[in-house]
């Protein structure tokens, strides 16, 4: 079914701007908002399951066309004008198209391993385009899961979504706290590498070929404590300069990449 709209005073433009901008509505709807023709056919490869459609016809590439007729007996289409969408989209360049999908379960039980498991794990980051480019750099190691630990960020706020370049569809993810992390990791074997200067050998001394799972902390405060109490090894990267830290998914990209490049890269 598709409607035109080109009122921004429409219900149906507010539910969504309040949607895409507050996080308690995200979870209230259990939706998010998806921007990018790229974007949500990758949530589609994914799985995700759209609830409607907003296209803008003046923008939408019309060789994409065919995309929305597969659509047009499933959910609504709604075709707005050009004032409409500049109000509704999130990036100043932009597809013409906007799509609303069902939020998934990103829980620890819902990770389907491997035998010889890779895993990436953030605690705590905050800002969304962190977690971003975190999953970019999950998504280009090929890690078989990522694990935010006590998140403090929607993982579906726009900007983690825009950040990550839709690496948030491609890679695994599970939601959880420090404890429940590192519990599951010991139930099922998986040697912890937390990435803390304190205590810590230098990164490339450490065996990453059997099941592994590296944590990185926040640029700020690093890990907690009980990473260090539970984890195998800390380790480190040997720096140069004057500073002593590094951002977040540079550092996770170093570390994770050792441990692909010690595995074969395929």
């Amino acid at each position: 079914m598709r409607k035109s709209i080109s009122s921004l005073q429409n219900a149906a433009v507010k539910k969504l701007i309040q949607l895409k901008e507050k996080s308690r509505e995200r979870k209230k709807n259990n939706s998010f908002v998806i921007e990018g023709f790229r974007e949500i056919q990758l949530a589609l490869k994914s799985g995700y399951q759209l609830q409607e459609i907003w296209v803008c016809d003046s923008i939408f590439n019309t060789e994409n066309a065919s995309f929305l007729t597969d659509f047009e007996q499933k959910i609504t289409i709604f075709d707005c004008s050009e004032e409409v969408y500049g109000k509704i989209a999130h990036r100043g360049s932009t597809e013409g198209i906007i799509a609303v999908a069902k939020a998934e379960n990103h829980t620890l039980k819902d990770l389907h391993l491997p035998k010889n498991p890779l895993i990436l794990i953030a605690e705590a980051p905050e800002k969304p385009g962190n977690i971003g480019a975190l999953l970019r750099t999950a998504d280009a190691a090929g890690v078989d899961a990522f694990i935010l630990a006590n998140p403090k960020t929607d993982l579906y706020n726009p900007n983690t979504i825009r950040s990550s370049v839709g690496a948030v569809f491609t890679v695994p993810i599970a939601l959880a706290s420090t404890l429940e992390t590192i519990e599951f990791l010991k139930n099922k074997n998986i040697a912890l590498y937390s990435a803390i200067l304190q205590e810590s050998v230098p990164y490339q001394q450490m065996d990453y070929t059997n099941p592994t799972a590296i944590a990185v902390g926040t640029e700020a405060d690093g890990l907690t404590d009980l990473w260090r109490e539970r984890c195998q090894q800390n380790i480190s990267i040997p720096m140069q300069g004057t500073l002593d830290s590094m951002n977040v998914s540079v550092a996770a990209g170093i570390l994770i990449f050792e441990a692909r490049r010690q595995r074969g890269f395929h």
